[in-house]
């Protein structure tokens, strides 16, 4: 009975994503995805059974987002959360960040549910889901997908949401993470049905959908051609972590520091390799700062709050004695650090990786040797010789330059 009346209008919402697709560096960049980094976006629909919800059973998000935290190194993974606007309207959007607080500190972004989840979508590398549309709109974007929650009871049989949800892959959140996301990503193939099945007209819906209305309306359509709103890139979300990071460094090939940084201590993966723990100085976990090695925040180099980087390391070592390093981080891929014996120095990277690695990497130079990095200048008023740190965040590799800084705290 509804075939007379049925028309075939499109998919507006995944014409925008397609349109938008060439803006995924873009979105990338926004969403804080620093080069090397690979994002995953966790996403929800609304329902008792989806992966916010109880999952079939029992609740799935609570488990998996300390997992993510705990395995994913911070410096290869970026996490997106996305969460269906009901959620956020029946809970309200102070419960929602206080539940997701101590994943938020831990650098999970969570995603604006109306205005740029498409945008997550497009810049994912790969989703954890469930049997909700943002789900099935990465599968026809060709974005491999886990799922956490797969119910079939609710879904309309032979729909393609069904045939989806039985065929996907199924994440469980009880077994290393790292290893599941490695095969996703190895044996991935696009699925050809999922993006048939999304529309059958990709980027017309502009155009079927006025003609319609102009038709149902009985006006001549305007000139020119139909347009959709274009997905604009969100906001920059940096991803600051002020969570205390588990720091595990190993030397590689000639001067190469491997740096491995993991957002929980507590429950961070064990590792060869020797280990310090860096901290944010606005860290929520205050009795971990007497306990760092390594003490940092970001802030304008002329930020009067704290007197300037000379100013600030210098106080943070004297608070703190058993700190080695006090980092300012002054741009995107440069900061300034105090070391114990009195060095200021100056280290400056390749654009790609949080200069507080760059700090690791010295701290760690140190442990294998090389203690000139960390020493002060032979002669008052005569700086050292530019030297060079090369330092490897899982598979991308940065040259640092490391440069002592005259010390205006030194008379």
């Amino acid at each position: 009975m509804a075939a007379p009346l049925g028309v075939l209008a499109g998919d507006p919402c995944f014409d925008r994503i397609l349109a938008a697709r060439p803006s995924r560096t873009y979105f990338r960049n926004a969403l804080g995805v620093r080069s090397g980094q690979r994002l995953i976006v966790v996403n929800s629909t609304w329902n008792p059974e989806s992966l916010f919800g109880d999952g079939g059973g029992e609740d799935l998000l609570p488990v998996l987002l300390p997992r993510l935290i705990s395995e994913l190194p911070v410096d290869e993974y970026r996490v997106a959360v996305v969460l269906h606007p009901n959620i956020w309207a029946g809970h309200g959007p102070g419960q929602i960040r206080s539940w997701l607080d101590r994943a938020r500190r831990a650098g999970i972004l969570l995603v604006d549910p109306l205005h740029h989840w498409r945008q997550a979508l497009v810049a994912a590398d790969a989703v954890i889901g469930d049997h909700g549309a943002v789900s099935f709109y990465a599968a026809a974007l060709g974005t491999p997908v886990l799922l956490g929650a797969a119910p079939l009871a609710g879904l309309a049989p032979e729909t393609p949401v069904a045939e989806f949800v039985a065929r996907a892959p199924r994440l469980d959140p009880y077994l290393p993470l790292l290893p599941q996301f490695h095969r996703l990503l190895a044996e991935h193939r696009p699925s050809r049905e999922a993006a048939a099945f999304t529309s059958s007209a990709p980027g017309e819906s502009a155009t079927l959908l006025r003609r319609l209305c102009y038709g149902l309306m009985a006006r001549p359509e305007p000139s020119g051609p139909a347009r959709l709103v274009p997905l604009l890139s969100p906001p920059y979300e940096p991803g600051e972590i002020t969570a205390p990071l588990h720091v595990v460094t190993a030397r590689g090939p000639g001067d190469e520091i491997a740096v491995t940084r993991y957002a929980d201590p507590r429950t961070a993966p064990e590792v060869r390799g020797e280990v310090h723990e860096a901290v944010h100085e606005d860290t929520r976990n205050p009795e971990r700062l007497a306990l760092a090695d390594l003490i940092h925040r970001a802030n304008a180099s002329d930020d009067p709050r704290f007197g300037g980087p000379a100013r600030w390391t210098a106080g943070v070592l004297d608070r703190f004695p058993r700190c080695a390093l006090a980092v300012y981080v002054t741009g995107p891929d440069t900061c300034t650090v105090r070391t114990r014996r009195g060095a200021l120095l100056r280290l400056a990277g390749t654009p790609g990786a949080d200069p507080v690695v760059y700090a690791s990497a010295l701290y760690a130079s140190a442990l294998y040797g090389s203690e000139s990095y960390a020493s002060p200048p032979r002669t008052a008023g005569a700086p050292e010789p530019v030297r060079h740190l090369r330092v490897r965040t899982g598979p991308a590799v940065h040259r640092v330059t490391v440069t002592a800084l005259p010390d205006p705290l030194r008379g």
